[in-house]
């Protein structure tokens, strides 16, 4: 019930940045932690930043210090800052949400998807 579309997937060359944006919406509910999954052909998902709802953020050791993850809650969206972005960052990045459903006879919490958007990095 919880829809989450992704934009700002595209083409950069090494070095370059790039912003991603994730927004959820939906009816009745409430979100918990959110964050960026990626998956790159012959490799395994990689969690690549998460946020809490209270703002707390996480991040793969390999972007650590160039992605800078950010969540609006007042509009349901979380961003993902990409800078000095290398040709090992390509790939297709998935945003996540942890949802609770408000509307249904018990609440029900789940973990949303987003459709995935493209980042290739190559000169």
């Amino acid at each position: 019930q919880v829809e989450l579309v992704e934009s700002g997937g595209g083409l950069v060359q090494p070095g370059g940045s790039l912003g991603l944006s994730c927004a959820a919406s939906g009816s009745m509910f409430a979100l918990g932690a959110m964050g960026w999954f990626r998956q790159a052909p012959e490799k395994q998902r990689e969690l690549v930043a998460s946020i809490s709802s209270n703002g707390i953020t996480d991040y793969a050791d390999s972007v650590k210090g160039r992605f800078t993850i950010s969540r609006d809650n007042a509009e349901n969206t979380v961003s993902l800052q990409m800078t000095s972005l290398k040709p090992e960052d390509t790939a297709v990045y998935y945003c996540y949400a942890q949802a609770t459903l408000l509307g249904a006879l018990k609440p029900t919490s789940y973990t949303a998807w987003g459709q995935g958007t493209q980042v290739t990095v190559s000169s």
